[in-house]
């Protein structure tokens, strides 16, 4: 079908707004259900369909398919899959084209969003793309492809639009919905007594990952470090929360080969789920680079960063020039200053992650200067993303249909 053939066959303004989505994973699904709730808001009457899971069904959204069809991780998977990833997004498509909406939204998942929002964008459909990927980070370059695909992006970083912009593309920064959700002054001793521990033991959360490849290579480093830190303080408490069973069985069996173990004794507690409350109830947490360090600065609670990848990997990424930060945690680069430490790669060794571990619980001082910078970034980051999102959104159809 041509461009102006897809634009004729849009459904008339009279009609209910017809809003199709794809998210992909259930960050996604959460995303996609507050931003359900916000359009539903200004577009009483509109329908939403498309990929999604069981947040996004509740807020009365038609899916097509389930948002666990696109959660392929790991280059194995995602070749083991790609052709049933390629045929669903080809039939995808053709269906949002025949439904006519008034926009596309990606959730994320731009692996398989952007090939569907540049499809149907040069067929006359206005795309969004919510949930910029890390140009900051990654081949800065990347967001001018992006922009190809997107009408508009809607970014959860401050930093993220003015990268846009360089290349030409619209992009709003809406806030981050974690920003929205986690209380701005945390209950501490509330999240203590909902875990059942101790208010007056010190409190040290493992967070090697939610992922088995990430528990691979950080688990065992991470209860090498917990043990050397508990040597010099017995009272010490350890809780590592997992995000599923897969990483549950991961990180028990790295458990039980390390030679570690022993010295933890019954001072290390492994839960399910809980992660968010553990943060709150943390006097340190050491864990994994990522999203999660988001979250414990939101949790306004010190932290040591850590990250491994394949030694590989690592030499092909530096050798190639593709990573553009030099800071790789999200409070530091947010901050723009090493409030937290990193331990990367050779640097990531039990030693020098109990150092730092233990220097935040011997130094109160620097831990009660880093929560009002903690702060201000939350209050930064605290915009109400839903609606603003929905907001964007709102313009970008309105300045298609009027």
């Amino acid at each position: 079908m041509s461009t102006t053939a897809a634009c004729s066959t849009l459904h008339p303004e009279t009609a209910p707004r017809r809003v199709a989505i794809v998210a992909g994973e259930a960050s996604g699904d959460l995303l996609g259900a507050g931003l359900i709730e916000a359009l539903r808001a200004r577009w009483p009457d509109a329908e939403f369909a498309g990929v999604g899971g069981d947040r996004m069904r509740e807020a009365g959204f038609g899916a097509w398919h389930d948002a666990g069809e696109l959660a392929v991780m790991g280059l194995a998977e995602v070749l083991k899959h790609l052709p049933r990833l390629l045929r669903l997004r080809r039939a995808l498509r053709e269906r949002v084209l025949a439904w006519r909406p008034d926009v596309f939204i990606g959730i994320d998942a731009p692996d398989f969003n952007l090939g569907v929002e540049r499809w149907l964008k040069a067929r006359g459909i206005a795309t969004v793309h919510y949930v910029s990927p890390s140009v900051w980070a990654w081949r800065e370059g990347r967001a001018a492809k992006i922009g190809r695909s997107a009408d508009r992006v809607l970014c959860l970083f401050p930093m993220e639009p003015a990268i846009y912009a360089k290349h030409g593309v619209d992009a709003r920064f809406v806030g981050h919905p974690l920003a929205d959700a986690m209380a701005l002054q945390p209950d501490r001793e509330a999240a203590r007594t909902a875990l059942e521990l101790p208010l007056d033991a010190p409190v040290l959360a493992l967070l090697p990952g939610s992922r088995t490849g990430e528990i691979e290579r950080l688990g065992a480093d991470f209860i090498a470090a917990a043990a050397r830190v508990r040597a010099p303080l017995p009272a010490l408490r350890i809780v590592a929360p997992m995000a599923d069973r897969r990483a549950r069985s991961t990180f028990e069996r790295v458990l039980a080969q390390s030679p570690a173990r022993a010295a933890l004794g019954d001072a290390l507690t492994v839960i399910d789920g809980n992660a968010r409350t553990l943060m709150v109830a943390s006097d340190v947490i050491l864990l994994a680079s990522g999203t999660a360090t988001l979250e414990a600065m939101l949790a306004k609670r010190p932290m040591v960063v850590a990250y491994k990848v394949a030694a590989s990997t690592y030499r092909l990424v530096k050798g190639l020039g593709m990573l553009k930060v030099d800071r790789y945690a999200l409070p530091n680069i947010l901050a723009g200053d090493d409030v937290v430490p990193e331990l990367m790669q050779q640097d990531c060794t039990p030693d020098r992650l109990a150092d730092a571990v233990l220097t935040w619980l011997r130094s109160p001082d620097a831990v009660a200067a880093l929560e009002p910078r903690f702060m201000n970034l939350h209050r930064e980051l605290r915009r109400d993303a839903s609606s603003q999102a929905a907001d964007a959104i709102v313009e970008v159809v309105s300045s298609r249909h009027g």
